[in-house]
């Protein structure tokens, strides 16, 4: 072997999953949000949602089992409140009529509305905020298959007021003519909070004026008092909700390298080949 062949062998050799590396750096980092890709993504993920969720066999003697058990639970705890607060609201027309259509409606509205306002606002943060949303459904949905829970409204002798039924309002996919429509035994967690509680946290935390952040904050509480009141939810449930999005916010952290609100605002401009990138905005 001369000294050259030895001085070549010496050399460090290339790190061969650099390319590898970078690919994955690409795919983590925030990309710009492309409206149709989104918009199908939504449509597409959603009705797999509902598909899914509607799929998860109806076992009604586990899920009343399992419904009898929470209500022990809250007794033991001292926290049985959704009977009183279910037929105390229920006592004002007007106010359980406007809940049974909150109920019905601004889970939706409320949770678009807030998408496209990250997407047209916040695009740096869209993505990532968009996979806490995203990983807290998946997971509610693992909750729907090994917990099935009936709703308070559907407890046999329970006392609870089906509030749609009653006031015959058009308030939940369970009750009356649409129930066959949806899976009344998935109750656990609560997706009405789920949602909720990130339009509320990701207003808060990215919303500049001090009276739309104050919103934020209500707009989950209105949650839990409806939920409650109309007999489509146990308090529990909504603590069952709370972990799924801690589930889906550490996902995105895990993802991101941050959580969504603290990464750039927009999506840093693409640079021409030998100039500097410019920052994006905060």
């Amino acid at each position: 072997m001369t000294p050259l062949e030895g001085r070549e062998q010496a050399l460090p050799q290339p790190v061969t999953a650099a390319p590898r590396q970078r690919r994955f750096g690409r795919l983590r980092a925030p990309r710009r949000p492309r409206l149709w890709f989104e918009i199908l993504l939504i449509a597409v993920s959603y009705w797999t949602y509902s598909l899914v969720r509607n799929a998860v066999p109806e076992q009604r003697a586990e899920a009343l089992r399992n419904t009898d058990w929470i209500w022990r639970a809250e007794h033991s705890l001292g926290l049985a409140v959704e009977k009183s607060v279910n037929h105390a609201v229920n006592s004002v027309t007007w106010l359980i009529v406007g809940m049974n259509y909150y109920y019905a409606t601004l889970h939706f509205v409320v949770t678009l509305t807030v998408l496209v306002w990250l997407y047209r606002r916040h695009p740096g943060r869209y993505a990532a905020t968009r996979l806490v949303l995203f990983a807290t459904t998946a997971v509610a949905l693992v909750g729907y298959y090994l917990y099935p829970l009936a709703p308070p409204r559907l407890m046999p002798g329970g006392g609870f007021v089906d509030t749609v039924m009653v006031h015959q309002t058009w308030g939940s996919m369970a009750s009356g003519d649409l129930k066959h429509m949806s899976n009344q035994y998935a109750a656990m967690p609560s997706m009405h909070i789920g949602w909720s509680l990130w339009c509320g946290l990701t207003v808060f935390a990215l919303a500049r004026l001090p009276w739309v952040r104050i919103l934020g904050l209500l707009y989950p509480a209105a949650t839990l008092v409806v939920i409650v009141a109309t007999a489509n939810h146990f308090w529990l449930d909504a603590v069952g909700g709370l972990l799924c999005l801690a589930f889906g916010f550490a996902v995105a952290r895990l993802w991101y390298g941050a959580l969504p609100y603290a990464l750039p605002r927009r999506i840093p401009a693409k640079k021409p080949h030998g100039a500097p990138a410019r920052p994006a905005k905060s």
